[in-house]
């Protein structure tokens, strides 16, 4: 074992952690992009039909402030990430997978179909445990 110092090194070094980092930092950039959109476009849009500031949509209650506006946006916000992380992200990845995923082995065949009784049996059966023929090579298919 090495020293803490280098362990953690080599912990943060492996290629898992990096790309995992990666793509932390690159979510938090893109939902603060469809923070803004919600915020300063979406919820403004919504507003105009309504004839209301829809971000600052809020009521008091004993002395309590609830934003409901804000709220509102933070939950078009997920359900927006939510869209676009499943039909650009999960819906290719799982589509790739299938193309590329290799088919089922075919299942050993271990029986094989009496050709006098067309009862299933053993494929090392010599003799039908059933009518108890006998399988000849020529009979069997």
């Amino acid at each position: 074992m090495g020293s803490p110092l280098n362990d953690f090194k080599a912990f943060i070094m492996k290629g898992d952690v990096v790309s995992m980092a990666v793509g932390i930092v690159i979510g938090l950039a893109f939902q603060a992009v469809i923070a803004a959109l919600v915020a300063d476009i979406i919820t403004p849009l919504i507003g105009v039909a309504g004839h209301f500031d829809f971000s600052s949509w809020t009521f008091t209650l004993n002395g309590s402030k609830f934003l409901q506006g804000a709220f509102l946006n933070a939950v078009i916000s997920f359900l927006m990430v939510s869209l676009v992380v499943f039909f650009l992200v999960v819906r290719p990845y799982e589509e790739m997978k299938k193309r590329t995923a290799k088919p089922a082995p075919a299942p050993e065949v271990t029986t094989k179909e009496c050709p006098f009784c067309i009862s299933t049996i053993s494929l090392k059966a010599t003799r039908c445990p059933n009518c108890t023929s006998e399988l000849k090579s020529s009979a069997i298919h």
